[in-house]
């Protein structure tokens, strides 16, 4: 047992999703997982473990940002002997063809965050996904009615922001996505030697300052969902 988690060893599969609402951990292990059962309630961080095609799957809530991500990224794989994890969440686009509803598959993350400069002392680190997650997840959504993007996204420790200025030079080189927690789950992946992606549902259009309801990003979310947990028992 860990510091943040309550499940015993075994009650976590070596497959887990990661959304960083713990009710949409809830959501995932009630429409999706067969058999699933509630291994933490710890903070309110639900997860839970069950079968998608026979398959034992985890989904495990992370809470927002870095810091969150790290103590259940570290847990998870140090702890539990997790090998693969999906983080499952949404996003701002910062590109004009980039729409509501649409997928971003984050291939690599640059970031607003120190969290790196400190695991290497000043010097730049590039965190990236695992080719072959990305590549089946892809391969996934080749066979959905959803419009897919993959490249680079921008992973920032500020959610609230009075303007857009500091975000304008990534968007002129191309980066397609703003979100929190990526940095800090490709990092560690990398550190301890396991698989990890982020897979991101656009919930904002920041230049046309559109955004989902909670409702509206719950029925989007469900795609992802279904990429997300036939990529991670392939």
């Amino acid at each position: 047992m860990s510091r943040h988690l309550s499940a015993q060893k075994g009650e976590i599969a070596e497959r887990v999703l990661l959304p960083g609402d713990p009710l949409r951990a809830k959501f995932v292990a009630e429409h999706f997982l067969d058999e699933a059962y509630c291994y933490n309630e710890v903070r309110g961080m639900y997860g839970y473990t069950g079968l998608y095609k026979g398959v034992p799957v985890s989904v495990q809530g992370t809470g927002m940002g870095n810091p969150s991500m790290s103590i259940y990224g570290t847990e998870l794989v140090v702890d539990y002997d997790v090998k693969k994890l999906i983080r499952i969440g949404t996003c701002g686009a910062m590109q004009e063809e980039i729409k509501i509803r649409d997928i971003i598959m984050a291939q690599a993350v640059s970031s607003d965050s120190n969290l790196t400069e400190k695991v290497f002392h000043g010097c730049n680190y590039a965190p990236t996904a695992d080719f072959t997650l990305l590549m089946k997840a892809f391969h996934q959504a080749q066979g959905k009615d959803v419009n897919v993007f993959v490249g680079n996204i921008y992973n920032s420790d500020e959610f609230y922001r009075e303007t857009l200025e500091r975000l304008n030079k990534f968007m002129e080189f191309g980066v397609l996505g703003v979100e929190m927690e990526s940095t800090a789950l490709y990092t560690l992946a990398a550190k301890y030697g396991v698989k990890a992606l982020t897979i991101l549902t656009v919930g904002s259009q920041l230049l046309r300052q559109e955004f989902l309801t909670h409702k509206e990003s719950e029925q989007s979310f469900y795609e992802m969902v279904e990429i997300a947990l036939n990529t991670i028992i392939d």
